[in-house]
């Protein structure tokens, strides 16, 4: 159907035309002589009221706002007028009047004059201008569509968009190239979008649709499209209308804005140089560009400040290389890469490097002679932060040979100023981590001893870069009497106050232990020694200040003491997670029941030990509560977890550790994690020699005898000497002072351990004697001739010891080994 068969359907034709209008036909004088139905209608006249009557009797005579009536009469009036006419009732009508002229000779018709409501007709014509002005100078687009979707008309704005008027027959996916609905939700072609139209008759308002046009064929265009159904005033479809405008200047503002805006809630979720690297790749590609790299200065990934110049060849990393998605991998780019760079002079990278500022590489410059592209757009942004350069940002497009424009040029440098603020923020805690990691490791164990008490393995894992370093620790003291301190500590927070914290506590618990301490009384004075820090430091403050917080506080604890000779280890904690001790024989594991006692610095209740008698050959795990927790997995599961391995305890401890970190923490942790296995041993009957005193001065002659010759027998010889004096003056201290019942213990162990115990709770103190004095000079003697000496207290007296180091090469004499027992 054309278009002047669907105007003309749908009454297009203006109330002044003669099939519409009221007509009158007047001769040279202007008298009536036809007048027909219609007018009638208007004016309410009958024919035989006007025929014969100058039309003139039918006008309004010139009355307060009413002007004077022309005269239709005579002359020439051909045209339009505005009228007032007499209705046969007498109100005034207000016409509007088209004059026309008629051939003729002589009398008869002369004029045809056609009225219509001035009303309609002015809206008629408004109408009339309003489609006028849409087919030639509204800034929309139109295209009209028949009912198989061909295009049977445009205007002209259309034609003068796409640069061509050769559009009538075309379907709707055929105006332009590369053609793409954006807008989700929507079938991927216009066919189908229209067709839907004509089916349901529902508009479709806003369409994004982008393409490339005949007048830009290089270039997409963005349109915001609109379709609703054309009907004719019998309700019968027509086709379909179209209207298009071109936003593809507002959607690119739009989608630069999506994109910062993406980039402030993506770009920097971690303090990771790398990981941001790759998130700035994974927000820019494809959309903003194809490629992406990432150059970090060597300096500024070891978490230091770069220096002004210090950016040139060697100096650079690759830290990311992020390519388009046709390449990408499940993350959408390669893995981080740590390569060097060393750019070429001319480079944009260089230029980039040595200028401090965006360099735009613009390859449509210079066309090749058969209009291709001779490279790859490139735009290089430095990353800089405080005034200082970090690295160079690289966005390459591969796909669509467009160069980047000013707008895009504006977009990159926020982007890249965004993500300069991010790897600097994780350059300071790359800074501020590796500190914390070197003290921590500064302060923990370096080499553990090799001690004959316990075969010993331990794993410590610091937290990755997005916790940072934490402050557990572990620790193993040699003891007097061959005894070895376990323990095993978690200290709250991360970052360096919470490595500083746990050095402190692991000085403090060494020093504490060296005193000979029961576990339990060990805690108890650690726990003192937190609190009144916590104290202290809040009762220097001003009236107001806020207490400072104290790492120490809240600190988790667990202290054991393991005995060789005897095979006990007691224990205790403070709010420490308990061990898990393996069974030799069977390879049962079992988490002792330990009262745990409040973490340190709490107070509020006591600490309580528990002693166990451990076959040679137990395995003890102590370990951290970043071992065992996870956000992922029950702390049940882990549990059984660590015990399934630990189940397996013939196999080397080295192996056991890795088996349990590997099964306990798979991934990144976001805790320190310290695991501590010790696996017991038992002093041989050979190396051990006991003797019950009796309290008779007569007895230190012969226990000094005995001592001497179970020194022999080991060969050792040369501590002879040394032996009886220590053996007979701490046995004559303990018959004069002491009371109840006296053992001597010697122990060949690492070093040759002399101990007397009673019952006795007052510790000899080491006094310098005057030249007069008979006595008091026993200790000083003690202390001079060996290495260590000292006090340990038990729970039905006290022990003195004294250790001599054994000369080296030396091993026992006897062949059997037996060791010497009995009461003296």
């Amino acid at each position: 159907m054309s278009i002047a068969r669907a105007a003309e359907a749908a009454g297009f034709r203006g109330p002044l035309d003669v099939t519409r209008a009221a007509t009158a036909v007047l001769d040279a004088d202007g008298t009536v002589v036809g007048w027909s139905p219609k007018a009638q209608g208007l004016l309410g006249y009958p024919p035989e009221e006007v025929l014969q009557r100058s039309i003139g009797a039918l006008l309004v005579e010139p009355a307060g706002d009413i002007p004077a009536a022309p005269d239709l009469a005579g002359g020439d009036h051909d045209g339009r007028q505005v009228l007032h006419m007499r209705h046969r009732d007498g109100h005034t009508v207000r016409v509007m009047t088209a004059t026309h002229s008629l051939t003729h000779k002589g009398a008869g018709p002369a004029r045809l004059v056609a009225v219509a409501d001035a009303e309609e007709m002015e809206e008629w014509e408004s109408l009339q201008s309003m489609l006028r002005g849409l087919a030639t100078e509204s800034p929309v687009g139109l295209a009209v569509y028949d009912t198989d979707l061909l295009v049977v008309w445009t205007n002209s704005a259309l034609r003068q968009e796409m640069g061509t008027s050769e559009y009538v027959g075309l379907g709707p996916d055929e105006m332009v190239t590369h053609g793409k609905v954006l807008s989700p939700g929507y079938p991927p072609t216009l066919e189908e979008i229209m067709r839907r139209v004509l089916a349901t008759g529902e508009p479709v308002i806003e369409l994004d649709y982008s393409g490339r046009p005949p007048v830009d064929p290089e270039h997409d265009h963005v349109w915001s499209c609109s379709y609703y159904r054309l009907q004719d005033a019998r309700g019968v479809t027509l086709g379909v209308c179209e209207e298009s405008v071109d936003i593809t200047d507002r959607y690119l503002a739009q989608q630069r804005l999506d994109l910062l805006v993406r980039a402030g809630g993506q770009v920097g979720t971690t303090l990771d140089m790398a990981r941001t690297a790759q998130e700035l790749c994974a927000v820019t590609v494809p959309q903003f560009a194809d490629t992406v790299t990432v150059d970090l200065l060597e300096a500024v990934l070891e978490g230091d400040q770069p220096t002004p110049g210090a950016a040139h060849g060697g100096d650079v990393v690759r830290v990311w290389d992020g390519p388009g998605t046709e390449r990408a991998g499940p993350e959408g780019a390669r893995p981080a890469v740590r390569e060097r760079i060393d750019y070429p002079p001319d480079s944009p990278q260089a230029r980039s490097l040595s200028s401090g500022r965006p360099v735009l590489d613009r390859p449509a410059d210079t066309e090749r002679g058969d209009g291709q592209l001779p490279s790859r757009p490139r735009l290089v942004v430095p990353l800089r932060a405080e005034g200082s350069t970090l690295g160079l940002v690289t966005f390459t497009r591969e796909r669509h040979r467009a160069p980047f424009d000013a707008g895009e040029l504006a977009v990159a440098d926020e982007l890249v100023a965004r993500t300069a603020v991010c790897i600097d923020n994780a350059r300071r805690f790359t800074r501020e981590h590796a500190a914390a990691l070197m003290l921590q490791r500064s302060l923990l164990p370096q080499n553990l001893a090799q001690l004959t008490a316990v075969e010993l393995a331990y794993r410590y894992l610091p937290a990755d870069s997005r916790a940072g370093v934490g402050g557990d620790w572990f620790d193993v003291i040699a003891l007097p009497g061959a005894r070895v301190g376990l323990v095993v500590g978690d200290v709250v927070g991360h970052g360096l106050r919470a490595a500083a914290t746990m050095g402190r506590l692991r000085t403090s618990v060494r020093v504490l232990a060296r005193l000979d301490l029961a576990p339990e009384e060990l805690l108890t004075r650690l726990d003192d020694m937190v609190g009144q820090g916590a104290n202290e430091r809040a009762a220097v403050l001003v009236e107001g200040e806020q207490v400072p917080h104290d790492e120490a506080l809240g600190v988790t604890c667990l202290y054991a003491v393991y005995d060789p000779v005897s095979g006990v280890c007691r224990m205790a904690r403070a709010g420490h997670a308990p061990p898990a001790v393996v069974d030799p024989g069977a390879g049962s594991v079992t988490l002792p029941d330990l009262p745990a006692g409040p973490p340190l610095g709490l107070g509020g209740l006591p600490f309580e030990s528990v002693e166990m008698k451990l076959p040679e050959g137990s395995l003890i795990a102590l370990f951290t509560d970043g071992l065992v927790r996870s956000s992922v997995r029950d702390l049940d599961a882990q549990l059984d977890t660590l015990g399934a391995v630990l189940s397996q305890h013939r196999r080397p401890l080295d192996e056991l550790c890795d088996r349990a970190v590997a099964a306990l923490l798979p991934g990144p942790v976001d805790d320190d994690a310290a695991l501590l296995l010790v696996r017991t041993q038992k002093l041989g009957r050979h190396q051990v020699a006991e003797w019950e005193v009796t309290a008779d001065p007569e007895e230190v002659g012969r226990v000094r005898a005995a001592a001497t010759e179970q020194v022999g027998a080991w060969g050792l010889d040369d501590l002879s000497f040394t032996t009886e004096l220590v053996v007979s003056e701490l046995v004559t201290n303990a018959i004069r002072y002491a009371a109840g019942p006296i053992q001597l213990r010697l122990i060949r162990d690492q070093a040759l351990i002399c101990e007397v115990s009673d019952t006795g709770h007052t510790s000899p103190n080491l006094r310098q004697a005057g030249i007069e004095d008979e006595g008091g000079r026993g200790l000083f003697l003690i202390a001079q001739l060996t290495q260590h000496w000292g006090t340990r207290y038990t729970s039905t007296g006290k022990t003195i010891w004294a250790e001599q180091t054994l000369p080296s090469g030396r091993t026992p004499a006897t062949a059997d080994g037996t060791p010497r027992h009995g009461v003296f």
